[in-house]
C-alpha cells in the first residue's frame, strides 16, 4: 500500500510555539494525519538525539526525521546518539584551520548550556553531533574572511544563523527531503516553515505552506504563491500549523 502523504514539518514558530515550544495546538492537524495514514518527517537544526525524544512526545518515532538542517537524516532504526563520520572529519578539518572558531566540540555541557541558555541535561543532547557544528567565532573580526576561504577551500560550508555560524559539507533540507521522498515514494508531499532556511523544502513540495510569524520579518512572495501551490496562514505556529493541515487535506486531490 503507497503512502498517500507525507509532511515535512519546521519545529520553532511552526509545529512548535515560539514562546513556550508546545505543540498541543497543533493535535487538530496531527491527529488528522494519522487518521489518513500520512507521515510527518520533523525538520529542523536539533540534533538527532534531540529530535528522537520529540518524535517519542509528538507520536511520530516510525518515520524519518531531517536533522542538523538538512546536514543529516534519522531513520527510525538509526541511533539518534551514535557518532557519524561527517562529525569527526568537520573536526578534523577544523584542526587545520585558522584558529577562531570555537564549535559545540570544545565545549562541555556546561559549556554549550551557557551559550545556547538550555539546560545541562538538553545542552548534552545539543552537542551528540552527528552531520555539523555550530560555533561562535571568537578571534579577530578581520581574520574572520580568511577563515572562511579555508574551510571552503576544505570542502566545508558555513551557515550562518541567528546567533550561530555552522559548518557542514553543505547539505540542505532540502537535499534531505529528496532523499526520505525517494525512499518512501509518497504520492504527495507537504512541506511547513516560518523562515528563510526551509524556503528550499517549501519549493520542493507539492504544496508549500508558510506559517505566519509575527516575530520576524515575512518571507519575501515565493515562486508558486500566486498559483496557489504555496500558501500563507493567518494563525501563527502550531495554530497556523493544524490550519494547514486541516485544509490541505480536505481539499480536492
Amino acid at each position: 500500500m503507497s503512502l498517500p502523504l507525507l509532511v515535512f514539518s519546521d519545529l520553532d514558530g511552526t509545529l512548535l510555539d515560539h514562546h513556550d515550544y508546545s505543540w498541543q495546538e497543533a493535535r487538530p492537524g496531527l491527529d488528522r494525519l494519522r487518521d489518513i495514514g500520512a507521515g510527518l518527517v520533523l525538520a529542523s537544526s536539533k540534533t538527532g538525539a534531540e529530535l528522537r525524544a520529540l518524535q517519542a512526545d509528538i507520536g511520530c518515532t516510525g518515520w524519518p526525521a531531517i536533522v542538523e538542517n538538512g546536514a543529516g537524516i534519522l531513520w527510525p532504526e538509526q541511533d539518534a546518539g551514535a557518532e557519524d563520520g561527517d562529525y569527526r572529519r568537520i573536526r578534523a578539518v577544523l584542526r587545520d584551520l585558522p584558529p577562531g572558531f570555537i564549535g559545540f566540540g570544545d565545549l562541555d555541557d556546561a559549556g554549550v548550556a551557557r551559550l545556547t541558555g538550555l539546560a545541562p541535561e538538553a545542552a548534552h543532547l545539543a552537542r551528540l553531533r552527528q552531520h555539523s557544528e555550530p560555533g561562535l567565532w571568537q578571534g579577530d573580526a578581520d581574520a574572520l574572511p580568511a577563515f572562511l576561504r579555508a574551510a571552503e577551500a576544505a570542502g566545508l560550508h558555513a551557515r550562518r544563523g541567528g546567533r550561530f555560524l555552522t559548518l557542514s559539507f553543505g547539505r540542505t533540507k532540502a537535499d534531505a527531503m529528496a532523499e526520505v521522498v525517494a525512499a518512501l515514494k509518497p504520492r504527495r508531499t507537504i512541506a511547513l516553515g516560518d523562515a528563510p532556511n526551509d524556503v528550499e523544502m517549501l519549493d520542493a513540495a507539492d504544496f508549500g505552506v508558510v506559517i505566519a510569524n509575527p516575530h520576524a520579518p515575512p518571507i519575501p512572495p515565493l515562486p508558486y504563491e500566486t498559483g496557489g501551490r504555496i500558501v500563507r496562514t493567518t494563525k501563527p505556529g502550531p495554530e497556523g500549523w493544524a490550519e494547514a493541515i486541516l485544509s490541505l487535506t480536505t481539499a480536492p486531490g
